[in-house]
């Protein structure tokens, strides 16, 4: 079995995250979401992936590489042009359009491939489910997931039969119209006949067209549901709520890094905490190279980025914070992500640094390569701790 992983969007819903990164590459305790899957395939013995790529492409490959560090072998599929002036110019193809640019590429898909988006945590037995495609004789399989009635407004519908043959599909019904609560995980198995029904060279999405087109053509089309973890980041307020359920212990096979200084309190390498009328109420994990300074308070669950500076009688409550995130002397943050520039609050509210009457915090990462900017140029500067809104550098 190979593996495609779906890697190309701009992740529009998960910004201010995804400015900097593209959304496959937001970090979950410290590491990207797309690793996790790449794990999870080489469990299985899947270890030829290929990944389309558009967005900010060259982060996802400059981390991955060719996959000898995870023990496969990854290839790219970049999605795109080069304009006029040379300059490189991101377009996606949609899904199947991607797989379809691979596959003429390269006849990748000569064989069943499991599809993934890039962009969930799953544990999904991949063996049962290769075993159920090849016992109904599936042309294509697409793993289903059961939510709540209220949520169906989100997700992708699945309609079935009594054999779970797929008759139809609804794309975010209310509750009123879904006639399922069966949902696309965006995982799905396929064989590769399915390449013939997807045309070359234009945009066909597999949700919105190729599915569509394999129920009108009534080819052999099947859901399968399975007990598995599913955690989607679809939303920023989702990314909020997966890294508190991390951080309590919620997920198993998760497990938070460091070193374990006291009960739900981790810790990277050289952090520097000053005790003095500091509290911290687990879970919480500070990243390497953190300086929390005195009369601090920070409460549990929260996710400190490496590099980080919390100033003296800040309070940091519930929250994420990326790294090199300076938070200034006497701030509250509650309930808050906290990613360079950006802030965005657990209902997705995003505001810029520069529209706070008051900073409340910096982007320690700038300032810190400003001042290695400064003294290659061999210009006089101020000692570190004496520059306004200074950081440890």
């Amino acid at each position: 079995m190979k593996a495609m992983i779906l890697a190309a969007g701009k992740g529009t819903r998960v910004r201010p995250l995804t400015y900097d990164l593209p959304k496959p590459m937001i970090p979950i305790l410290g590491k990207p979401v797309m690793a996790y899957l790449v794990e999870h395939l080489a469990k299985y013995g899947v270890h030829d992936i290929m990944v389309n790529v558009s967005y900010l492409h060259e982060k996802i490959e400059e981390y991955f590489g060719e996959g000898h560090q995870f023990g496969v072998q990854i290839g790219y599929s970049f999605e795109g042009y080069t304009d006029e002036n040379g300059v490189v110019v991101p377009q996606p193809l949609g899904s199947a359009g991607g797989m379809k640019k691979i596959h003429e590429f390269g006849h990748f898909f000569d064989e069943t491939t499991i599809v993934l988006c890039g962009d969930a945590l799953v544990d999904l037995d991949i063996d049962a489910a290769l075993l159920e495609h090849k016992r109904k004789g599936a042309l294509a399989s697409v793993i289903t997931k059961e939510v709540p009635w209220n949520k169906v407004s989100d997700y992708g519908v699945v309609v079935t039969d009594d054999n779970n043959r797929i008759l139809a599909f609804q794309e975010k019904p209310s509750a009123e119209e879904a006639r399922s609560n069966f949902v696309s995980t965006g995982i799905y198995i396929f064989e590769p006949a399915v390449m013939d029904l997807i045309p070359s060279g234009q945009q066909f999405d597999i949700g919105a067209d190729l599915f569509p087109l394999l129920v009108q053509k009534g080819l052999p089309f099947y859901a399968q549901n399975h007990q598995f973890n599913w955690i989607d980041i679809g939303t920023v307020p989702d990314f909020w709520s997966v890294l508190q359920n991390v951080l309590m212990g919620e997920v198993s096979q998760l497990e938070v890094p460091g070193k374990q200084i006291q009960p739900g309190v981790w810790v990277g390498l050289n952090t520097r905490i000053e005790w003095e009328g500091t509290h911290i109420e687990g879970p919480v994990y500070i990243g390497s190279g953190t300086h929390i300074e005195a009369g601090c308070s920070i409460v549990g669950p929260t996710w400190i980025g490496h590099g980080s500076h919390i100033c003296n009688g800040a309070k940091v409550i519930k929250s994420v914070l990326f790294e090199y995130t300076r938070i200034l002397p006497n701030v509250l943050l509650d309930e808050v992500i906290v990613c360079k520039d950006y802030s965005v609050n657990r209902a997705g509210d995003m505001r810029h640094v520069s529209e706070l009457d008051n900073k409340d915090w910096t982007n320690a990462r700038d300032r810190r390569e400003q001042h290695q900017a400064d003294q290659a140029a061999n210009v006089e500067v101020a000692p570190a701790q004496n520059l306004k809104n200074g950081v440890n550098l």
